[in-house]
């Protein structure tokens, strides 16, 4: 009993460290989009597609 709930309480720390690192990149990522316009451009055009009205946006995806 005290052994399961030890393993399940590293398991729980684990999972917070992981989950307190990706609120670390998101706002590091948020920080970025808000004070540069090239990077909100390309996170625009990478994550959802975006372009430009003279542009022609081509799909390539890779194994």
């Amino acid at each position: 009993m005290q052994i399961e709930r030890t393993r399940e309480l590293r398991e729980l720390e684990k999972g917070q460290a992981y989950y307190m690192e990706q609120i670390d990149v998101m706002r590091k990522e948020l920080t970025e989009l808000n004070n540069d316009p090239a990077s909100l451009e390309k996170a625009a055009r990478e994550k959802y597609l975006m372009k430009r009205d003279n542009e022609d946006v081509f799909l390539i995806n890779e194994k």
